[in-house]
C-alpha cells in the first residue's frame, strides 16, 4: 500500500490489485467507502479502480477490431457480459512517489490490446486522477477508460449536474436507445436505484457527501459521458466520469454519443478527474 497525503487529503493506493484507491478522505471525512483490509477491490463496493481499455460492459465480451472479432472472458456471468476492462486485474508497477503523489504505469498483452498506461495520482488543494493509455501494439484498437468511485452516501447526500441524454437498458443492463434527459438534481428521490448512462454531459458534477461538498470535473477524454451507479439501500454513490457509451463497439448506432476511441500505433488516449472542495 502506498500512503499519499497532500493538503487536507490523504489516500491510499493498491498498486498490486489493479491500482485501485483503498482510501480517500479529506479533512478527515471519508470521501470514498474504505476498502476492508484484505478485501478485493474488484468485488468490493469500496474504493475506486480505473477501467480501461474499456468501460462499463461488452455484449458476450465481444470487441470487434480490425484483426476480427475478439471475445474477452464475461466476468458478470448472468448478464453474459465483459465488465470494466483489463487493467483492474492486473497490478501496477510503482514509477515514483513523492509525500503528496503517486505515479503507476502498466503494460498488457491481451487478447487484441497491446498498451502501456500511466496513472498519476496528485494531492493538493484538489484530488486529481489522470490515466494515459498508449496503444503499443502493430494495428489500430478501439480504447476506451473511465474512472469509478464508490462515494459515501450518508443522510442527506445529494448529486447534481447538467446533461442531454440519458440511455436506456435492456433485462442484461446493456444499452437499448438514448430518450432526453436534463440530468439530475437532487437527493435520494433524484438517484436511488440508478445504474445509468448519461450523455451530453457538461463535465461538472456537485456532490453533497454528508457535511462535505465536492466539485468532480471530468476532463479530457473524460468530459461528456458519465455513469451513475447508486442501488437501492447501499451506502454507496458512484458518479463515474468515462470516454464512450456502454457496449460502444457493438452498438454503432450510439457511438455517436460516446465512441470508443480508435488508437493509431503509439497514439494515446487521456482522460482526468478533479475533485474540488466545496463550502
Amino acid at each position: 500500500m502506498i500512503d499519499i497525503a497532500g493538503g487536507a487529503w490523504r489516500a491510499a493506493l493498491l498498486p498490486s490489485r489493479g491500482g485501485a484507491l483503498a482510501r480517500l478522505t479529506h479533512a478527515g471525512r471519508d470521501v470514498l467507502v474504505p476498502l476492508p483490509d484484505g478485501a478485493d477491490p474488484n468485488d468490493s463496493w469500496a474504493g475506486a479502480f480505473v477501467m480501461l481499455p474499456w468501460t462499463n460492459r461488452l455484449d458476450e465480451g465481444r470487441l470487434p477490431h480490425p484483426g476480427g472479432v475478439h471475445h474477452f472472458a464475461c466476468n458478470r456471468i448472468g448478464e453474459r457480459t465483459a465488465l470494466h476492462g483489463l487493467s483492474r486485474e492486473h497490478g501496477w508497477a510503482v514509477e515514483g512517489t513523492a509525500p503528496d503523489r503517486a505515479v503507476l504505469t502498466q503494460a498488457i498483452a491481451e487478447g487484441p490490446y497491446r498498451y502501456a498506461a500511466r496513472m498519476e495520482v496528485a494531492l493538493g488543494q484538489d484530488f486529481a486522477l489522470t490515466i494515459s493509455v498508449t496503444n503499443t501494439g502493430p494495428d489500430g484498437t478501439p480504447f476506451g477508460t473511465g474512472w469509478h468511485p464508490f462515494f459515501v452516501r450518508p443522510p442527506g447526500t445529494r448529486l447534481a449536474f447538467h446533461a442531454t441524454g440519458l440511455l436506456t437498458r435492456d433485462e442484461r443492463n446493456l444499452p437499448v436507445d438514448s430518450v432526453p434527459s436534463a440530468g439530475i438534481d437532487g437527493g435520494e428521490e433524484a438517484f436511488a436505484g440508478l445504474d445509468t448512462h448519461f450523455t451530453g454531459w457538461d463535465g461538472q458534477a456537485r456532490l453533497v457527501l454528508g457535511e462535505a461538498g465536492f466539485l468532480l470535473r471530468g476532463e479530457d477524454a473524460w468530459s461528456r459521458n458519465i455513469q451513475v451507479f447508486a442501488p437501492h439501500g447501499a451506502g454507496i454513490l458512484c458518479a463515474e466520469p468515462v470516454s464512450h457509451v456502454p457496449d460502444a463497439a457493438n452498438r454503432p448506432d450510439l457511438s455517436p454519443l460516446g465512441a470508443m476511441r480508435r488508437l493509431a500505433p503509439g497514439e494515446t488516449l487521456t482522460g482526468r478527474v478533479v475533485l474540488q472542495p466545496e463550502p
